[in-house]
């Protein structure tokens, strides 16, 4: 018995069966691929669960000019440093500038031409010159022509006065283009029209204003005649006015026309 029990065969043969089993190469490469895998998978999902959608995000906050950033700057004004829309200042400022414009040229126009006061109706409507150095009122002679310019501006100064002292104070107009009044003409020292002579009540020259001045100076003048004054307060006053030398004589058709 004791030389079978140390056989060397024997005790061979029954060795494998006291050995723990040990897993294949390929079970533990198959693991080791299976956690890596695992492991890969998690790390993927924690950095970016919705990787087209953070993208997309991401892409149009950082490129507002994109696709839709054209769009956008259509329909939406730039905003100034307050957050508040900014308007085309240039638009309005040239709506504006054309409104100043038409509201002044539509000032002066009412202002000097009165809607269609011309000097010919101030003529028609004037007093004739010997009724007007016989009814006993003080008297404005206007000599005038119809070539000039500072006379047209002046028009509608002198119908606003004459019409608030026509019924104190005779308006006389002369054309020192009519050879009628010649002697006027050289009575009064005519030399730049417009001339305003003013008389008083017995035909005695006061003063005289002479070429554009301002209407405050037609107005006092005009009101110290009315009132009887023995003197008006603008009695020798020249501004800018055309000279005589340039007048057009022509034949008188009517000798009796104080124009």
């Amino acid at each position: 018995m004791a030389r079978v029990a140390s056989t060397p065969v024997g005790l061979h043969r029954f060795r494998p069966h006291l050995q723990i089993p040990q897993p294949s190469k390929f079970i533990r490469s198959s693991l080791i691929f299976h956690n890596k895998t695992r492991k890969f998978k998690r790390v993927a999902c924690q950095t970016d669960p919705t990787p087209t959608e953070t993208s997309t995000t991401e892409r149009l906050a950082a490129e507002p000019g994109g696709v839709n950033g054209e769009n956008d700057q259509a329909t939406t004004s730039p905003l100034d440093s307050s957050g508040f829309a900014e308007f085309p200042n240039k638009d309005i400022n040239r709506r504006t500038a054309a409104a100043s414009t038409l509201a002044a040229l539509g000032l002066f126009l009412s202002t000097r031409l009165d809607f269609g006061v011309s000097l010919k109706d101030l003529a028609a409507a004037a007093l004739p010159y010997e009724e007007a150095l016989s009814n006993g009122k003080p008297t404005v002679v206007e000599f005038y022509a119809d070539w000039c310019e500072v006379c047209r501006e002046l028009a509608p100064d002198v119908y606003k006065v004459e019409q608030k002292y026509k019924d104190r104070v005779n308006f006389v107009l002369l054309n020192v283009d009519n050879t009628k009044w010649e002697q006027e003409l050289d009575e009064f020292g005519v030399e730049g029209i417009p001339h305003f002579a003013f008389l008083d009540r017995d035909g005695n020259e006061e003063g005289n204003v002479v070429g554009r001045l301002p209407q405050q100076y037609l107005v006092e003048n005009v009101d110290a005649l009315s009132r009887g004054e023995s003197s008006i307060p603008h009695a020798r006053v020249v501004g800018q006015y055309s000279s005589t030398e340039a007048r057009k004589v022509h034949q008188v058709v009517d000798p009796r026309s104080h124009a």
